[in-house]
């Protein structure tokens, strides 16, 4: 079978012819030791055709679709003006190519079979060599220069046009605020110590470090501290029995005094904390919409902040998409793993979602449990988030509630539904926009409403109620004959409803009967037996 080589450049396509195949016996040693010498390469491959791209936007646009695995209107109008396949015939050649994605796409839409192996790799090794001698009027220079442009411009579409780009944003937010939480920490506690100097009481009143540093800067000097300040020391801490004890504090206080440009320095550190403080709630208020705009599920699940963290640690949301729930579930605690592994002891059972709400509220023997379930509803939200088209919470909230009933399984043995149930329910109220609980008795209610629509649309055709023909119009007033004929069909149907219960009447009572039958049974059972006989002999009417 001929081979023919497709070759892809940043100036066009290009269409080469491999010759003496079966004398080399398609061996990849003396094809690679062929490559580097143009004569005996060029005896190998000679160009058939070549379709240059028409602008810079036209290669680019090219080159996406190849990445992407899609063939273009213009490739195939190139390979088969250039191949020429017969309808209804086998080709005798088969198309080498360097990616088999594309080429599975080529060989379903033309029927021409592709290959892709290390034989074809090495030949377009070689006419990527030696392509600048192939085509005429082409320098070496024009290429590097051809495939520089497109080089840069499909790196920059690519950035510019990627979809989980907005991912970046979440990640650098959650390392700042980590960052930051440090930073105020080690900050808060200089200014304690710092201040401490000149206020020592004033450190087991108030606990709280933003609260401190607010108060050191309110404070400033204790000297000057009197019972003025008592309304606005309550403002800050929202108690004034805290604002009147650190005022007897400061009469009796046992801290030296600081000099005006010292204290000036403790106030404007503690200012700097307090907008650090600041910056990092707002920071944490920005995270947790940025969370709800990207992956809106999996934030309702377990959490802005842990989700986050999940999708910093692996790197962006299609990467946690694409990790499967065991890995998953042990993400953030890969050097226990491996220790585990290396020592032959005991792996972790959970990593980063550890942090989440459910494993602190299972008991001790069910964390690993509720671990392994919580981790795969957090791959089925991420998933959804990095797929879907829409954006909404809706899945989250079910998922949520289904790992809140595993956790009362766990706890109290309480029966769980099914997960095929509460992905319909989630789908419907995500289609039309209202809430609807599964229940275990919900199908036995849709049956029953449908019977009885079915039953009020034979009641309303039975008295006559206008419809519409297939045509359009209006139907014709009803004959006295035809009157007729409806009210015999109305007294049978209602026989035939009639029949069947008293069947079932008579065979409850038979079973019910004793030797000794009693007259009021006989009785019943010559009324069934008469009317049966009416019933047939209409029927056969």
């Amino acid at each position: 079978m001929k081979l023919k080589v497709l070759f892809e450049s940043a100036s066009g396509f290009a269409l080469f012819d491999a010759h003496g195949i079966d004398e080399i016996g398609q061996n990849t040693e003396a094809v690679s030791n062929s490559v580097t010498d143009l004569n005996r390469f060029g005896k190998v491959v000679k160009l058939v055709a070549f379709h240059p791209f028409s602008s810079a936007l036209d290669a680019l646009n090219q080159c996406n679709a190849l990445s992407e695995g899609i063939m273009t209107d213009e490739l195939r109008n190139f390979l088969e003006l250039n191949l020429k396949i017969k309808e209804g015939k086998k080709p005798k050649f088969s198309l080498g190519l360097a990616e088999p994605k594309i080429g599975s796409h080529i060989s379903e839409e033309t029927k021409i079979p592709c290959q892709s192996n290390e034989f074809v790799l090495e030949l377009l090794r070689g006419i990527r060599l030696h392509f600048d001698r192939f085509i005429k009027d082409l320098k070496p220079t024009d290429l590097e220069k051809a495939q520089l442009g497109l080089g840069h411009s499909y790196n920059r579409a690519k950035v510019k046009f990627n979809v989980n780009r907005v991912d970046n944003m979440v990640i650098q937010a959650i390392f700042m605020l980590d960052t930051l939480d440090k930073d105020v920490n080690s900050f808060s506690m200089r200014v304690r110590e710092w201040y401490s100097w000149h206020f020592p009481e004033l450190v087991k009143i108030v606990n709280d470090n933003y609260l401190y540093a607010k108060v050191a800067k309110f404070v400033e000097n204790k000297s000057e501290l009197s019972e003025d300040k008592i309304l606005g020391l309550t403002e800050i801490l929202g108690d004034e029995d805290k604002a009147k004890e650190i005022v007897e504090a400061a009469k009796a206080s046992m801290g030296q005094d600081l000099s005006p440009i010292d204290l000036i320095n403790v106030k404007q550190f503690a200012q700097r904390v307090m907008d650090l403080a600041e910056y990092r709630k707002n920071l944490h208020e920005y995270l947790v919409t940025k969370m709800n705009d990207i992956a809106p599920n999996l934030a309702s699940l377990i959490g802005e902040m842990v989700g986050a963290r999940l999708i910093s640690h692996a790197g962006s949301l299609t990467n946690l998409a694409k990790c499967p729930s065991s890995t998953l579930q042990i993400l953030g605690a890969e050097k226990a793993l491996f220790r585990g592994l290396k020592t032959r002891g005991n792996t972790p059972k959970y990593g980063l979602i550890f942090h989440s709400s459910f494993i602190g509220r299972a008991s001790a023997k069910n964390k690993g449990r509720m671990a392994r379930y919580l981790a795969n509803k957090c791959s089925i939200a991420s998933r959804i988030d990095c797929f879907s088209e829409t954006s909404s919470t809706i899945f989250g909230e079910k998922l949520r509630e289904q790992v809140e009933e595993r956790l009362e399984f766990y706890d109290k043995g309480i029966a769980l539904r099914k997960n095929v149930d509460v992905m319909k329910a989630a789908i419907i109220q995500n289609e039309d926009g209202e809430k609807m609980d599964v229940e275990d008795g919900s199908a036995a209610d849709v049956s029953t409403k449908k019977r009885e629509k079915k039953k009020s649309k034979g009641e309303a055709m039975d008295e006559g109620k206008p419809s519409t023909t297939t045509n359009g119009d209006a139907p014709e007033e009803p004959t006295p004959e035809k009157k007729k004929k409806k009210k015999e069909k109305r007294k049978l149907v209602e026989e035939q409803e009639q029949a069947p219960e008293l069947e079932n009447t008579s065979g409850k009572k038979k079973k019910k009967k004793s030797k000794n039958v009693d007259e009021e049974d006989t009785q019943t059972a010559t009324e069934v037996k008469k009317k049966k006989k009416k019933y047939e002999s209409r029927k056969d009417e």
